[in-house]
């Protein structure tokens, strides 16, 4: 999940280098944490969060396969 969230981010922002995923296991879901520039923060978001909401689907669709939850946290 972490390695498709990045590719994801990195294909949307202007400095990929910036980009910083991490990912934390808790008791009942998964927290990926997306991390980008503060001039990038708009393009991850996206007009009414649309592009944000989209990440988080596709990375639910990828999770739902493994029977696993995973929750997406932009920073």
């Amino acid at each position: 999940m972490k390695e498709l969230v990045e590719v994801i981010a990195k294909a949307l922002v202007d400095h990929p280098d910036e980009v910083v995923v991490t990912e934390t296991a808790k008791e009942d879901a998964t927290v990926i944490e997306l991390k980008v520039a503060e001039s990038d923060m708009g393009k991850v978001i996206g007009k009414q969060g649309r592009i944000a909401k989209a990440i988080r689907s596709v990375v639910k669709a990828a999770a739902s396969k493994e029977e696993k939850k995973v929750i997406v946290d932009i920073q």
